[in-house]
């Protein structure tokens, strides 16, 4: 019997996170905010103890090279925005998803954001998936609940991508 959508998506959402799952058991403390480049986004300590990501609101020419703490917080911010919607909750603000402040508590981070996504896809079914998606389209009655699902894993898989070659990079001495 063939895969349901929803069983495909969730296959391809647990295939992404064990391949995430190779470089974020294998973070140090110092991939985090390495810059791999003098222009570079980063999250940086901010006036009130804790972290505070760079952002402009127009993407800049060129575009910055992220550190490994900008892009953990950057999928926080949209994973914590995303379960916020799929929960039928307020979505916080971008300025209200702070960077935890280490390479551990990013992770642990990570890792609760996937629990909570977890219970979001156990809680959907294949008639779910085709309810117009809350989020990131705004009630664009074109892209449903399963575009949501499949834009997180393919957002999850970039955003793993450079974490892993970034990674990869500092540790080759780069």
């Amino acid at each position: 019997m063939p895969a349901s959508r929803l069983d495909l998506l969730r296959w391809q959402f647990d295939l992404t996170w064990s391949l995430f799952e190779y470089h974020l058991e294998r973070l140090d403390p110092e991939d985090v905010l390495w810059a791999p480049a003098a222009h570079c986004w980063t999250v940086r300590p901010g006036p009130d103890g804790g972290w505070v990501p760079d952002w402009a609101d127009a993407e800049p020419d060129p575009v910055p090279v992220p550190t490994i703490g900008w892009i953990t917080w950057h999928i926080g911010w949209w994973w914590t925005v995303t379960i916020d919607h799929a929960q039928g909750r307020t979505p916080r603000e971008r300025t209200e998803i702070a960077w935890p402040g280490d390479a551990g508590r990013a992770v642990a981070w990570l890792r609760d954001l996937r629990a909570q996504w977890s219970t979001v896809l156990d809680g959907l079914d294949d008639a779910a998936l085709d309810v117009t998606a809350p989020f990131p389209w705004q009630g664009d009655p074109d892209h449903t609940v399963a575009h949501m699902v499949a834009w997180v894993n393919a957002e999850l898989m970039k955003n793993a991508a450079e974490i892993g070659q970034l990674r990869l990079l500092r540790q080759a001495g780069g």
